[in-house]
C-alpha cells in the first residue's frame, strides 16, 4: 500500500525539488505551467513533447520550491528516443526531494501506470498520487478505479481548468521548507548556448554540468523546449539554458518548433550572454549570422564557441582559415571572444568559464562619470567632434558623456549639435572605449543627446 507520507524536516539550505512524472501525454506540462501560473512548457496533444526536464523556480504560500517537467516515463522502453526520455525521467526521480505522479482520469488506470507505480513502490520520498482531466461531476466515478493502486489519498485535478491544484499544493505545503530570512545573494551570470540544430547544444551543457542533464541525440529538433541548468564553477554558480535550434525561417514547421524557435529567442533576451555554437566540419553558414543578430539585436553579450573542434586538429592550416572566415562573416563581432574545443570532450571546455567570467564582467562594467570625462577630453583632443558645415565651434569643449547603463553598457553623449554627429564618429569612439577599458564580448550602445 502506498500511505500517505510524513513531513520532512526543513532542508538545509536548499530549495526542494518537485518532479512531475508519468506516462506521455497525461498532462504533464499542463500541470506545471498551471502550478507557475504561466505558459513556460510547450503544451501539445502529441505524446513526446517533453523530452528533457524542464526546471523552474516557484514559490507557494511563501515557500520557494524548483518544479520539474519530465518527459513520459515509459517502463517498457528500451531503445530509440523512448529510452532517452526514459533515462531523463528516472534522472529526474532520483534527484527529486518530492514526487508528483500523474495519471490520465479519462483513460482509467493503466498497465504502465501500474508499472510506474511498482517502480515507485517503496521510496521514501513523498509521493502524491494524481488523476488528471477529472473537470465534471460525471467523470468522478473514474477516480475509483485508481483505488486498486493501493494509495490511501488520491488527487482528483484538472490542470487544464484549475481545478484541484490548490489542494494538491496544500497537500505539498508541509514539505516545503520555510525560507531563510536572509538567503545569500549571489550573482549569477545566466548563459544561453544557442546555435543551428544538431552543433552540439545539449552536449556542451551536459559536459559543464558534468551528467547527463539533457537528452543527446544525432535527431535534428531533439530539444524543443528552452531547458535551464545551474552548473556550479570554483563556488560560483552558473545559469545555463540549452535552447531549440534555429533553423531557417522556411524550414521551420508550424506548431510546436514555432513555439520552440520563439522560446530561443525569449531564452536570449532574458540572458545575460549568449554562447553561438558553430560547426567546425561546416563552417559558418548564413544561418548562423542570422544567429548572431538575434543576440546582438537583444543587446546580449557573445561568445563564439567553434565546436567538434576534435575532428579538425590534425589540419595545421585549419584554426587559420576559420579566424579568416569568422572575420569575413562576423564583421559585426570583432569584439566576441572566439573559443576551440569539443563538447563531448569536457577537458577542452577549460577556458570556457574563465571566458563568461570576462564577458560578464564586461558585460555588467560601469565606468565612473569623472573619468570617463577625462577619457573624452584626451580623445577630443586629437580627433575633434564634427563641425556643423565646416565651421569652427567650442563644442569640443562643452562635449559631455555619462554611462547610463550596464548589461549592456550605455553611454550618452551630450553636445550642442547632436545632427552633426555621424555613425562613423560614434563607431569610433566606440573603439576608443573598448580600447581604453576592454567590455570583451558585450555589445555598446551609443546615444547622443543635446546639451
Amino acid at each position: 500500500m502506498i500511505s500517505n507520507p510524513l513531513p520532512l524536516t526543513p532542508y538545509p539550505s536548499r530549495i526542494p525539488i518537485v518532479a512531475i512524472i508519468g506516462r506521455p501525454n497525461v498532462g504533464k506540462s499542463t500541470l506545471f505551467n498551471r502550478i507557475l501560473g504561466k505558459r513556460t512548457a510547450i503544451v501539445d496533444d502529441v505524446p513526446g513533447v517533453t523530452r528533457d526536464r524542464n526546471y523552474a523556480d516557484a514559490t507557494y504560500r511563501n515557500r520557494p520550491f524548483r518544479l520539474v517537467d519530465t518527459g513520459g516515463l515509459d517502463p517498457s522502453a528500451s531503445e530509440g528516443m523512448l529510452a532517452l526520455i526514459k533515462r531523463q525521467t528516472e534522472l529526474a526521480i532520483a534527484e527529486a526531494d518530492i514526487l508528483i505522479l500523474l495519471m490520465d482520469g479519462r483513460i482509467g488506470l493503466t498497465t504502465p501506470d501500474q508499472e510506474v507505480v511498482r517502480l515507485l513502490r517503496g521510496t521514501p520520498k513523498p509521493l502524491f498520487v494524481v488523476v488528471n482531466k477529472i473537470d465534471t461531476p460525471k467523470v468522478d466515478t473514474l477516480v475509483a478505479d485508481f483505488y486498486q493502486l493501493g494509495t490511501e489519498t488520491l488527487y482528483p485535478i484538472s490542470a487544464e481548468h484549475g481545478i484541484g491544484v490548490s489542494e494538491l499544493l496544500d497537500a505539498v505545503y508541509p514539505f516545503l521548507p520555510v525560507p531563510d530570512e536572509d538567503p545569500e545573494q549571489m550573482t549569477m551570470p545566466r548563459i544561453a548556448v544557442v546555435g543551428r540544430p544538431n552543433v552540439g547544444k545539449s552536449t556542451l551543457v551536459n559536459a559543464v554540468l558534468g551528467e547527463e542533464r539533457l537528452v543527446v541525440s544525432d535527431v535534428p529538433g531533439t530539444t524543443r523546449d528552452s531547458i535551464d541548468s545551474i552548473a556550479l564553477h570554483q563556488g560560483q554558480r552558473y545559469l545555463f539554458t540549452d535552447t531549440a535550434g534555429i533553423r531557417r525561417r522556411g524550414k521551420i514547421d508550424r506548431g510546436i518548433e514555432g513555439y520552440s524557435v520563439v522560446r530561443s529567442h525569449l531564452a536570449i533576451g532574458r540572458s545575460d550572454l549568449g554562447i553561438l555554437l558553430l560547426d567546425a566540419t561546416e563552417g559558418v553558414t548564413e544561418q548562423d549570422t542570422k544567429i548572431a543578430g538575434i543576440i546582438i539585436k537583444q543587446g546580449r553579450a557573445c561568445i563564439l564557441l567553434v565546436n567538434k573542434w576534435d575532428l579538425r586538429e590534425g589540419d595545421s592550416q585549419a584554426r587559420q582559415e576559420v579566424e579568416l572566415e569568422l572575420r569575413r562573416r562576423f564583421p559585426f563581432l570583432t569584439w566576441a571572444p572566439v573559443l576551440f574545443a569539443s563538447a563531448a570532450n569536457p577537458s577542452s571546455l577549460s577556458q570556457l568559464f574563465p571566458a563568461v567570467d570576462r564577458v560578464f564582467a564586461a558585460f555588467s562594467k560601469r565606468i565612473p562619470t569623472g573619468a570617463l570625462n577625462k577619457f573624452l577630453q584626451e580623445i577630443l583632443a586629437i580627433h575633434p567632434l564634427p563641425v556643423r558645415k565646416g565651421k569652427p565651434t567650442k563644442i569640443t569643449k562643452s562635449a559631455f558623456m555619462t554611462q547610463v547603463a550596464t548589461q549592456p553598457p550605455v553611454f550618452a553623449l551630450f553636445v550642442g549639435h547632436p545632427d552633426n554627429i555621424t555613425p562613423a564618429y560614434l563607431r569610433f569612439l566606440e573603439n576608443q572605449l573598448r580600447e581604453e577599458y576592454g567590455f570583451e564580448g558585450t555589445p555598446i550602445r551609443m546615444l547622443v543627446r543635446k546639451k
